[in-house]
């Protein structure tokens, strides 16, 4: 799954521009989060067309970038994301950072890993399901 990164300042303003010019695209947010320091931002979102809002966000000047990141299906139950994140502990791939949502009754985990090829072999593996838009 793509996902956006993008680089805002913590300036007034700056988070809104990026929510207008997604609106002003059509593009539905399905997830996001943000992590910030005290001059910057990461906002990371989930959309219904990254490709497309990437192009939207370049075109307005905005700082973004296409990242892969899965995305896996939980039932929504305590627990899941713990015995999720063993499977990958136990194949040695280390979660860079990760965020999680409800979507019609099913958590979504979205995290990025430090082996992509490996994660997706052990996705395949062990018969997890992701969630693809």
């Amino acid at each position: 799954m793509k996902q956006l990164s993008i680089f805002i300042e913590n300036k007034r303003g700056t988070l809104l521009a990026v929510l207008n010019a997604l609106k002003g695209a059509g593009i539905q947010i399905i997830a996001s989060t943000i992590s910030d320091t005290q001059d910057f931002g990461i906002y990371r979102i989930i959309c219904d067309d990254a490709e497309r809002a990437f192009i939207v966000l370049k075109e307005q000047g905005i700082t973004a970038t296409l990242t892969d990141v899965f995305a896996i299906q939980l039932e929504d139950k305590p627990g899941e994301a713990a015995r999720v994140l063993a499977i990958f502990a136990e194949a040695d791939i280390s979660i860079a950072y990760m965020y999680s949502f409800l979507l019609s009754g099913k958590g979504i985990l979205v995290f990025r890993t430090s082996d992509t090829e490996r994660t997706k072999q052990v996705i395949k593996e062990k018969g997890l399901k992701t969630y693809i838009i």
